[in-house]
């Protein structure tokens, strides 16, 4: 069986700090006296966990919301993988994420901020039982995690200069003396560089995609020679540096303030009107030869204008899963599983290049955006309209029309040479594990499984509060044969709001489905 781990996690991390016994300040009685380190051992110490992973390498381990158990729950280390070698445990708990505090966010959020991080990451634990202890306690986590890095700690900065006609870049960078691959740089005052956040004295980290420590000062010379336009680095300064050099880390683009760089990808909500977004999604080569889903045609007044979805921009996420390697089938069934709303991720088309040649990910500089004040009011103004349409009918028509018969079925599926013919999805912060795919003339399809189907039950044991992965693992399970109790997503959703059950009782033989959806136009006006 061949399963879609969405946003099951399988990520890792690098040794850092060891207790080194020093001989000359060694202590020569074992049976010493401790009071005075009472206070730091029964502080609670967080680590820092260095992750690098190679091309097509994950990071070794899986990070679950475990019943019972508080925070961000690390599992399944693998062994001698990237995360063993890092330092990471079984049963850690996450407090930060690229030196972000994570612990108070969704569980969807954390994994999908491991998820764009890139090939390396950098990740504070805490032991599972110290971090229990601490919860116990009261102990403010956050502060607990900030205090690792000293006062006086700032971010590093991610800095996008555009050239100036007159006076170029406006920066100039120098070796530091005695230190072998670190370079300072230094703003023009008033200059391009200045304005896009670089200060005086600050430590060139990366320079177009490229660790400064890597290279020489004649090569980072060349590169500004040769530039262009525009230039993106990251700085930081000497201060803060310090903090990382003690804790051995790395610094990160993923870790920096971001402000002034441009085609940030946008987060968008949209709630579906009554001839839905308003949108055409088509799936177009670029110049380059590389295939991408555009939005096109947005409708004046419609739901994705007034969200602020642009005519022209590229759908990179939709509810939180990347539409990088789907289809373009595949991007209108996340669509359609979602409902009456749906969130989105889109940038600007020139975004895709300027990201690929810096080898980073735009999502991890995506910003929340929320329509202007005037546009919620019209959306609102639309909605009221609506409700009064609705009011012409009588209370109990229009019970009836909002009620979604479900088509509960009980599935019977025999694993064939191939598997069983389906891959499994879920999506971040909505209940259910449903069928993300299903293999033409397999399985699942003979069994009557459908496209988008939500998962009740798998072999009788109810499956709706169990995480993607415990799904997987109750299938495998299952060896040859597997029962499944499935539903529609609109009829899970109706059942769902109406308080009602779903039981074996209310099967539709699978043997009597018929799949009635028509196929998707090239372009689906969503």
């Amino acid at each position: 069986m061949r399963v879609t781990y969405f946003p099951v996690l399988e990520y890792a991390m690098e040794l850092t700090d060891r207790f080194v016994f020093n001989l000359k300040e060694g202590i020569d009685n074992p049976a010493m006296d401790i009071a005075e380190d009472a206070e730091r051992v029964s502080d609670p110490l967080p680590r820092v966990c260095v992750l690098k992973r190679e091309e097509g390498e994950n990071f070794g381990f899986h990070l679950r919301v475990e019943r019972g158990l508080p925070g961000h729950v690390v599992r399944h280390v693998e062994t001698f993988g990237v995360a063993e070698k890092a330092g990471l445990r079984n049963g850690d708990r996450l407090l930060e994420v690229n030196e972000l505090f994570v612990d108070d966010l969704e569980h969807g959020e954390v994994a999908h901020k491991i998820q764009v991080s890139g090939p390396q990451l950098c990740l504070l634990v805490l032991d599972g039982e110290e971090y229990e202890q601490a919860v116990a306690q009261g102990r403010d986590l956050k502060e607990l995690a900030s205090a690792q890095r000293g006062e006086g700690w700032k971010p590093p900065r991610l800095c996008h200069i555009t050239r100036d006609p007159g006076t170029g870049l406006g920066f100039s960078i120098l070796p530091v003396e005695g230190e072998k691959g670190k370079f300072t740089i230094s703003p023009v005052t008033g200059g391009p560089a200045e304005k896009a956040g670089v200060r005086k004295g600050d430590r060139l980290i990366w320079i177009n995609g490229a660790m400064a420590c890597e290279l020489t000062h004649s090569a980072i010379s060349k590169m500004v020679k040769k530039c262009s336009d525009h230039m993106t680095v990251l700085v930081i300064d000497s201060e803060s540096e310090k903090c990382y050099v003690r804790r051995r880390m790395l610094i990160l683009p993923a870790m920096a303030n971001a402000q002034s760089m441009p085609y940030r990808p946008r987060r968008l909500h949209l709630e579906q009107g009554p001839d839905g977004y308003g949108f055409y999604l088509r799936q177009e080569k670029t110049s380059a030869g590389r295939l991408v889903h555009m939005l096109r045609d947005v409708e004046a007044g419609s739901p994705a204008e007034l969200a602020g979805v642009k005519d022209g921009e590229l759908l990179l996420e939709v509810n939180g899963v990347s539409t990088e390697c789907l289809s373009h089938e595949d991007v209108v069934s996340l669509f359609r599983q979602s409902g009456q709303q749906v969130t989105i991720t889109t940038m600007a088309l020139h975004g895709q290049d300027f990201y690929t040649k810096l080898g980073l990910s735009p999502l991890l500089f995506t910003e929340e955006h929320s329509p202007a004040k005037e546009q919620k009011e019209k959306l609102a103004s639309l909605e009221q309209s609506a409700a009064v349409v609705m009011l012409v009918a009588s209370p109990a028509e229009a019970q009836e029309e909002l009620w979604v018969e479900p088509n509960i079925r009980l599935c019977v599926v025999q694993r064939g040479t191939v598997g069983f013919g389906f891959h499994l999805g879920c999506i971040q912060q909505k209940p259910g594990t449903f069928i993300n795919q299903v293999t033409a003339r397999g399985p699942a399809e003979s069994s009557g499984l459908l496209q988008g189907d939500v998962i009740v039950e798998v072999n009788g044991q109810n499956v709706e509060d169990e995480c993607l992965e415990d799904v997987i693992l109750l299938m495998k399970k299952g060896e040859t044969t597997l029962s499944l109790l499935v539903v529609d997503r609109p009829g899970y959703e109706c059942l769902k709001k109406n308080g009602k059950p779903i039981t074996a009782e209310k099967v539709v033989k699978a043997s009597e489905v018929k799949d009635d959806v028509s196929p998707s136009p090239i372009q689906p006006t969503l």
